[in-house]
């Protein structure tokens, strides 16, 4: 196999954003009674934040706001859906969130079994476009950490995927050149449409099989499928 070394996404991909948010935004939603306040449900604050967290981020990820958005209208966004407009009750729920939420351990299936695979295999390069100080806890809350030389934000390289910078910034730091690099992640636009941009092969990972147009080298529904590939 040509490859000899590898970058990760985290999120999605490694780190199991979805059911580590969901629990801690049920946390949130039973610690400060939000049904009393005029959120219906569990299901329905949690399906809120999910329409509004992905719309904000796909902004972002295009370059058409900055990550302090994210973090200082999601939740006032989310409130104002059910006719709750308190800013300052807002920035309390996200900023527990955003301590809450990293410190959850939870992995993708399979993907412990795949990195000891390949960790005996390959350098491993994290990229990532999540904010730097929160990225590092869910490594270590995960148990991750160690399985990989380096982790490249985007404010540490200076660009964000899909830009092809991030990618090369990543090849430098590890070594090694296009020919012999692969990107595995789950975001067609910043992920792989990014590591294209950067000339590299890619594996998508298409948990959910999302149907779709992009090309890419390798599809996987399965983290495990991984160790066919590499």
């Amino acid at each position: 196999m040509k490859y000899r070394s590898i970058l990760f996404d985290l999120d999605h991909t490694l780190w199991d954003y979805e059911t580590n948010s969901s629990e801690t935004l049920t946390e949130l939603f039973h610690h400060h009674k939000l049904s009393d306040v005029g959120v219906p449900s569990v299901y329905h604050f949690l399906e809120t934040f999910v329409q509004i967290n992905t719309n904000l981020w796909t902004q972002y990820d295009l370059g058409q706001i900055h990550r302090d958005v994210i973090r200082y209208e999601r939740f006032h966004k989310i409130l104002l859906t059910y006719g709750i407009d308190k800013y300052d009750f807002a920035l309390s729920l996200s900023d527990e969130y955003i301590s809450l939420s990293p410190k959850k351990g939870g992995l993708m299936p399979n993907a412990m079994e795949v990195l000891d695979y390949l960790y005996t295999r390959y350098p491993m390069t994290i990229v990532t476009n999540g904010f730097d100080e929160i990225q590092s806890i869910k490594m270590e809350s995960s148990g991750i950490t160690s399985y990989f030389k380096s982790v490249v934000t985007s404010a540490r390289a200076g660009y964000k995927k899909p830009a092809k910078e991030i990618f090369e910034f990543a090849m430098s730091e590890s070594g090694f050149d296009t020919d012999s690099t692969l990107m595995i992640g789950d975001n067609l636009l910043t992920d792989i449409g990014g590591a294209r941009n950067a000339k590299l092969d890619t594996v998508y990972f298409n948990p959910n099989k999302i149907p779709h147009q992009e090309k890419t080298e390798y599809e996987i529904h399965d983290l495990k499928e991984l160790l066919n590939i590499l």
